[in-house]
Formats: structure tokens, sequence, C-alpha cells
């Protein structure tokens, strides 16, 4: 486990600290641990979902549908049979 060397400090109003205490009580944890523990798998989903893209289903299926059919790209073919081919060198 890592040295927490770091300080977060929050005003919450005497109802929050109540709830948060309480809270903190049926978990069996300090009321530190608790936010902590809270606010770091809050912060989990929030980076989790920020990270990730959804798109409906109908559309996914489309999209492999496409990338499983080859596109004739005539401008790459073009282009690469412009390109002189690389000739290759013995090696010692």
């Amino acid at each position: 486990m890592a040295v927490k060397t770091e300080r977060l400090e929050a005003r919450v109003s005497p109802e929050e600290r109540a709830r948060l205490e309480w809270a903190a009580r049926v978990a069996g944890t300090s009321v530190s641990t608790f936010v902590i523990d809270a606010a770091v798998d809050r912060a989990e989903v929030l980076i989790a979902a920020e990270m990730s893209t959804t798109v409906p289903a109908a559309y996914f299926e489309s999209l492999l549908e496409a990338l499983d059919e080859p596109d004739d790209a005539p401008t790459l073919t073009r282009a690469a049979r412009r390109m002189p081919r690389a000739r290759r060198t013995p090696t010692r």
C-alpha cells in the first residue's frame, strides 16, 4: 500500500457531516476512509465513462461488417503504384 502523504479537506454542513458519520459507522470505517473510498469509487466510474464510447448494437454490427469488407481504396492503390519498389540489400 502506498504511503499517504497528501491531504484533502472539504467543508460540509452539519447535516452532511452527520450523514457521513452515520454511513461510516454502518460501513464500519472511519469517516475519512468512508469519504475517500466513496470519492475514489465515483472517480473511477466517471473516468471509465469518459474513456469509453457506447453505441447502439446495430451500429456496432454494421461497423464490424464494414471493417470485414475490403475497400478498393483507388487513391491509395494509385499512390502505391507511383512509388518505386524498395530494393532489398542482402545482409551479411
